[in-house]
């Protein structure tokens, strides 16, 4: 059997508070989602300005970043290379860059999904987050 390591309330504050610094220092109104490793939702920060929309946006992306074990764009890549069939494959709503999974020691504990801004931005965004505990 391994051990895993797991997500705890203090790594999500940690994860949360740098993702949101870096969104006010570059003035970007934006919805920052944090999952555990099954998608289920940890946080959700909705700063002034950000749209309803990327409410729902940003934890999709953290969910399919989680169960994927890889970042969301890589799915965004697919279908825009042309494979359309894959909208259609199960459990997975947010098929945009801007999430990303947290892996430590080769194991995906959870993942961030970032909505509101250019989809490079929210990458940039939930990567600082996750800067900030180490990984």
């Amino acid at each position: 059997m391994k051990t895993k390591s797991v997500l705890e309330f203090a790594d999500v504050k940690t994860i949360a508070d740098a993702a949101v610094a870096e969104a006010l220092k570059h003035q970007w109104a934006v919805t920052i989602a944090i999952v555990d490793d099954g998608g289920h939702l940890l946080s959700l920060q909705r700063l002034d300005g950000a749209a309803a929309l990327s409410s729902h946006i940003a934890p999709a992306k953290a969910h399919t970043a989680a169960l994927a074990r890889r970042e969301s764009k890589v799915y965004e890549d697919i279908i825009n290379g042309g494979r359309t069939a894959f909208l259609t494959a199960p459990c997975i709503e947010g098929m945009l860059e801007g999430g990303v999974p947290i892996i430590k020691d080769g194991q995906c504990i959870g993942a961030v999904g970032v909505s509101g801004v250019k989809s490079p931005e929210d990458a940039q965004i939930a990567r600082a987050g996750i800067a900030a505990i180490g990984l």
